[in-house]
C-alpha cells in the first residue's frame, strides 16, 4: 500500500470484495463549474453510479493524502474552496504531498491514484488534448501521455470541444490508445454528439466493453482506455451554435494571455456565459450519462 494513499472504508470493503467501483475526478467540482452546481452535480454523480450497481470513489488530494474515496464533506470544501484549490496534475502530486496541501486532480492525476488503489474505471466528463494551436504553442495535455500509461479505463464524452479533435485522436493513435465510441463510430465532441472524425471501434454494450479491457490487462498491454459516450440527444447543443461560443472565448483567453493549466477552466466558464449556462446543464448530464455507462461497465467488469 502507497504510504500517502488513503482509500475510504466504503471503496476498500468494495474493492477486498471484488465489487464494482468507479473513480470520479475532482477537478471538475472546484474548476469545472461554479459553487453550488458543482457539489450538487458530485453527490448526483456518486448517486448515479450506486444506483447503477458500484461504488463511487471521488478522487482528490487533501491535506496531502492522496483520496480514493471522499466524504461529502470533503466534497463540499473542494466545492466551496473553488479554484483556489490547486489543480493538481502528475508534476504536481509530490509538492502538494510533502507540503500537506490540497489538489483537484484532472484526468491525470485521478487514474493515477486509480490505479494505486487497484480501480480499474474511471468516468469523467471529457479528456484534456491538443490545443489548437499546438503546433506554436506545444500545449497538449498530460491526459494523453497518462492514457497511454496507466492500466485505467476512462468513461468520457469525448475530448472537450475547445480542443484540436483531429490532432487528438492521432496523439492517441501514436499512443497506441484504443478510442471506443459507444453505440456510435464518431468521436462525440463533448457538448455535441457528433465531430466529424472516426474512432477506433464502435462497441453497443457495457459487457463488450468489460471484455476488451479484461483482455487489454491480460495481455499485460500498456495503457488504458478510452470510451467515448455521446451526451444524450435532448441536450445535446448545436454544433454551429456552440462551436461559435468556444471560437469567441477562445479569441477572448488569447487576447487576456491565458494560458496553461488556467486555459481550460476559463474557456469552460466563458462559454457558460455565452451560452447564458446552456453548456453548464450539458456538462452535467453528461457526466451524470457517462457515470451510468461506467458503473454498468465496472459490474460487468467484476464478473470477468
Amino acid at each position: 500500500m502507497n504510504k500517502y494513499l488513503d482509500i475510504s472504508p466504503e471503496v476498500k470493503a468494495a474493492l477486498d470484495d471484488g465489487k464494482p467501483v468507479v473513480a470520479l475526478e475532482s477537478t471538475i467540482i472546484s474548476h469545472g463549474m461554479p459553487y453550488p452546481q458543482n457539489v450538487h452535480t458530485a453527490l448526483a454523480v456518486e448517486q448515479t453510479i450506486r444506483d447503477h450497481g458500484a461504488v463511487p470513489a471521488t478522487i482528490a488530494v487533501i491535506g496531502g493524502r492522496l483520496k480514493a474515496g471522499c466524504t461529502p464533506e470533503e466534497i463540499e470544501h473542494l466545492g466551496r474552496t473553488g479554484q483556489a484549490v490547486t489543480k493538481a496534475s502528475r508534476r504536481d502530486l509530490p509538492v502538494l504531498v510533502a507540503r500537506g496541501q490540497d489538489g483537484a486532480t484532472t484526468v491525470t492525476t485521478t487514474m493515477i491514484i486509480a490505479a494505486m488503489a487497484g480501480i480499474k474505471v474511471f468516468a469523467t466528463g471529457g479528456i484534456g488534448g491538443v490545443h489548437r494551436g499546438a503546433e506554436t504553442t506545444m500545449d497538449i495535455s498530460a491526459d494523453l501521455e497518462e492514457l497511454a500509461q496507466t492500466p485505467v479505463m476512462v468513461v468520457c464524452a469525448g475530448a472537450k470541444s475547445i480542443l484540436d479533435l483531429g490532432l487528438t485522436l492521432e496523439y492517441l493513435e501514436t499512443k497506441g490508445v484504443p478510442v471506443i465510441g459507444y453505440g456510435t463510430d464518431e468521436l462525440p465532441a463533448f457538448y455535441t454528439r457528433r465531430s466529424g472524425f472516426k474512432v477506433d471501434y464502435r462497441i453497443d454494450t457495457p459487457q463488450e466493453l468489460a471484455s476488451a479491457f479484461a483482455a487489454k490487462l491480460a495481455m499485460g498491454l500498456k495503457g488504458g482506455m478510452l470510451v467515448t459516450n455521446p451526451i444524450p440527444e435532448q441536450y445535446s447543443l448545436d454544433p454551429d451554435y456552440i462551436n461559435a461560443a468556444i471560437d469567441r472565448a477562445v479569441a477572448r483567453s488569447v487576447e487576456l494571455g491565458i494560458k496553461g493549466k488556467e486555459t481550460t477552466p476559463f474557456l469552460l466558464a466563458e462559454i457558460k456565459n455565452i451560452t447564458g449556462g446552456l453548456s453548464l446543464e450539458a456538462n452535467i448530464q453528461l457526466v451524470l450519462n457517462n457515470a451510468r455507462l461506467a458503473a454498468q461497465t465496472a459490474a460487468c467488469l467484476a464478473q470477468e
